[in-house]
């Protein structure tokens, strides 16, 4: 099988939506079944997000494997509902490191290392290799033509699109069509000065993607697929949209497959079945029900911090005809003044994961409300670890309850730093407080054993399930047995180290170590999530009723 490969660039400038635009372009040719895959580049000289600020980049996603990637995979992911692993993304680090490598290992026999060929070859063989085994493979590069890093990603299209002659290989450009309010006109000079810098380098793209808050006039249209010179149904309007699910439904509705199938010279059109996609679009866009939670967070100023959460709340919302209103609460500001205004008409609590000391007692403060109040509650790793402190110290009246990460002179070490603990492969890794930060943390999927009729058990309806981690931390074992003596549950384990908590006498409590949100598809919602909407709606409804009557 020969790979044909879509590579899609953005112009302009970013954050135009190419990961978004590659997902649903992805998607559509997947559901006419084609075996289809997906590549983002990344130009950053990191090796990885890992050790990024979520505020300067954004949500880490993490796959099954255990590599720390772009938050664009987890949109693939989302979208194609298929697991993808480290190959599926790189970035310039990993590149130069690599070449590097080779390089004092002897491997190019005392060459010069140049750009060309060394580095350039580097890319095209990881391209190439995420290509394996797929009939398509879009191809994200990150950035916008004309930044300087990269050129060298450039110039492996143009070389690939050389190699592998017409018919193998489509450049996608995702360009900005501006609306100038002060005149009400679309402006498309950008667009065509993003397009001829393309050109200069070697690449003609034979699609333009405009990216704009109107439509595009037919005037507008000719005018670009003249000065760009794509054919008239190349220039594919991609307006603003009520949901990034509904992006692939307006792609096929623009005809993006017929041209497409033109060059890649198939002899049929690509036509994909989206009658369940639809449905579900138009349950996220128009649901018939509604709850609120709150989420108690602390990257709240950059909100694609928690970007797999939220979307994996819209998936169960889908699934359960529900709409998720969002409360924002910045765990920073909550204190014992305002939890009460914060959080009395809310349906149910989430406290996601995250690092370091800032924020951390107001979300203590939020688990122990839902605690006290019998409200609904999921704590996400950090979440988890914290209403093992929060029951510590309120339930067992042990005050000095903390993690070692806040206080590593901590009495009562309830969280702790595990310096021995066996990876996903099965190999055992060391740890300890002065371990660089980057690649040591339990990274990736394990499995995690249920108990038998535990609220999990019954979401998972499983007895082992698999979930990805991104934790350096753990709950201390040596607490297991006067955490169970006094209500506390420990639902789930693996390999010996508590993976999930539950509280015996509570509506819906649930604490999980795993990170449940980066396996949450919109055809396939986690279950645990999926289970958290369900209880949020039972108990809306449970208090609506309570308010029916005593009225």
């Amino acid at each position: 099988m020969q790979t044909k490969y879509i590579f899609v660039t953005g112009g302009v400038l970013s954050s135009l939506g190419k990961g978004i635009s590659s997902s649903s372009i992805a998607t559509l040719i997947k559901h006419a079944n084609h075996k289809v895959s997906i590549l983002k580049i990344d130009p950053y000289i990191n090796v990885d997000p890992g050790t990024m600020s979520p505020l300067e980049h954004g949500e880490v996603f993490v796959t099954y494997d255990g590599a720390e990637t772009d938050l664009d995979l987890g949109h693939y992911e989302r979208f194609l509902d298929m697991n993808l692993s480290k190959k599926h993304n790189f970035t310039t680090g990993q590149i130069y490191l690599s070449v590097i490598e080779k390089e004092r290992s002897g491997f190019y026999l005392g060459k010069t290392i140049q750009i060309v060929p060394h580095i350039v070859d580097e890319i095209k063989n990881r391209i190439k290799e995420a290509g394996k085994g797929s009939e398509f493979l879009i191809v994200e590069l990150g950035g916008t033509v004309g930044d300087i890093e990269g050129m060298p990603y450039l110039e492996a299209m143009r070389q690939l699109k050389h190699e592998l002659g017409n018919g193998m290989v489509i450049s996608i450009h995702v360009t900005l069509i501006p609306l100038i309010k002060a005149a009400g006109e679309l402006k498309t000079k950008p667009t065509q000065h993003s397009v001829q810098e393309l050109r200069r380098i070697g690449i003609n793209p034979q699609i333009i993607l405009a990216r704009c808050e109107k439509p595009l006039s037919r005037d507008l249209k000719q005018k670009l697929s003249l000065s760009c010179d794509v054919d008239d149904d190349c220039v594919i309007v991609v307006e603003d949209s009520d949901s990034i699910y509904k992006v692939p439904l307006n792609l096929m509705r623009e005809n993006i497959l017929s041209p497409i199938s033109r060059y890649f010279n198939l002899t049929y059109q690509i036509s994909p079945k989206m009658d369940e996609w639809d449905f579900l679009v138009k349950r996220i866009i128009s649901p018939n029900s509604d709850v609120k939670i709150a989420f108690v967070g602390k990257y709240l100023d950059l909100k694609e911090s928690y970007k797999s959460l939220t979307e994996a709340l819209t998936h169960s919302g889908a699934h359960t005809d529900t709409r998720i209103d969002i409360k924002w609460i910045d765990s920073s500001l909550l204190d014992s003044s305002n939890i009460d205004s914060e959080l009395c008409d809310i349906d149910a609590i989430l406290i996601p994961g995250g690092f370091g000391e800032r924020g951390i007692e107001g979300k203590i403060l939020a688990t122990k409300y839902a605690r006290e109040n019998n409200i609904v509650f999921l704590g996400i790793c950090l979440g988890m670890q914290l209403a093992i402190i929060e029951f510590c110290r309120n339930v067992l009246n042990m005050q000095d309850a903390q993690s070692v990460e806040f206080d590593k002179d901590t009495k009562e070490p309830v969280i702790y730093l595990i310096e021995d603990f066996i990876d996903f492969l099965g190999q055992k890794q060391f740890r300890t407080y002065t371990s660089p930060m980057g690649g040591t943390m339990r990274l990736g999927e394990y499995p995690c054993d249920l108990k038998e009729n535990t609220k999990i058990q019954k979401a998972y309806n499983k007895e082992r399930i698999f979930e990805r981690h991104r934790h350096r931390y753990e709950a201390n074992v040596k607490y297991k047995e006067i955490l169970e003596k006094n209500g506390m549950i420990i639902s789930g384990q693996s390999n010996g180290l508590i993976e999930t908590i539950e509280l015996k006498n509570h509506i819906w409590f649930v604490g999980v170590q795993f990170h449940p949100e980066f396996t949450s598809k919109l055809q396939n919602p986690n279950p645990i999530i999926l289970e958290f909407i369900k209880q949020a709606k039972q108990y809306k409804n449970n208090n609506d009723e309570c308010f029916k009557t005593s009225y």
